[in-house]
């Protein structure tokens, strides 16, 4: 199984001490120190199951180049016109639409851009840490913007971070290509994801459905249309 890399930290961290303690129990016949060592060995485990990073079919196999992935792992929150007053900007000027997606702290946490293009621009803000299903996390948690372009076809899309999250990873800047599907980053422990869309895009994806990010795809350019 493949681990992002900025897991290795969180893993090897309580694994050192269950190891520690589990030679300890073993060379002394210490029962203690054994049974010390089971939640740290559990702990560690989760670690590698929350980083994660599995492959996907835009790995191996290219999107249509009309579709839009999901970015990331998680449910529907939001699918249709952009929210209004859930931010000082909630949505770029125009008629955008708005997919937003909750990802539970089992879920990948990898993400993914949702479509092709020049990165033009990157924003970082910081914030409170409210949980990421609340609409005013939009506004009011540490999150990142990303803007993609290419030709006349532009994406936005937001990484957000939740009341458990601490940090947000971002691998990619102004001036970056990125292919739909590629890795651009993480975020750490219970987070959330706003992609808005141009107008001349379908979605095809509703509130409440689970979305796999690099496979699910949450709307297309010029064709397709609701299931």
């Amino acid at each position: 199984m493949r681990i992002d890399r900025a897991g290795w930290p969180f893993i090897t961290g309580p694994l050192a001490p269950a190891v520690a303690l589990g030679l300890l129990g073993r060379l002394t016949g210490r029962r203690s120190a054994r049974a010390a060592a089971w939640p740290l060995l559990g702990l560690s485990a989760y670690m590698a199951l929350f980083f994660r990073d599995p492959q996907r079919s835009c790995d191996t196999a290219p999107p249509g180049p009309d579709d839009v992935l999901s970015p990331a792992d998680g449910m529907v929150m939001v699918a249709g016109p952009a929210q209004e007053g859930v931010g000082p900007e909630p949505a770029p000027e125009g008629g955008w639409q708005q997919v937003s997606i909750f990802l539970s702290v089992v879920d990948v946490h990898v993400n993914r851009s949702p479509y092709r293009g020049t990165v033009t621009s990157t924003s970082y803000t910081p914030g409170s840490f409210l949980a990421a299903y609340r609409a005013e996390s939009a506004h009011r948690n540490e999150r990142s913007e990303i803007w993609l372009a290419d030709g006349d076809r532009t994406v936005v899309f937001r990484q957000l971070v939740g009341v458990l999250a601490r940090r947000i990873v971002t691998r990619t800047s102004a001036g970056a290509q990125l292919a739909t599907g590629e890795r651009m980053g993480l975020m750490k422990f219970g987070s959330r994801m706003d992609v808005f869309l141009p107008s001349d895009a379908t979605l095809t994806v509703r509130k409440g459905q689970r979305v796999r990010g690099g496979e699910s795809v949450i709307a297309r350019f010029g064709a397709g249309g609701r299931p």
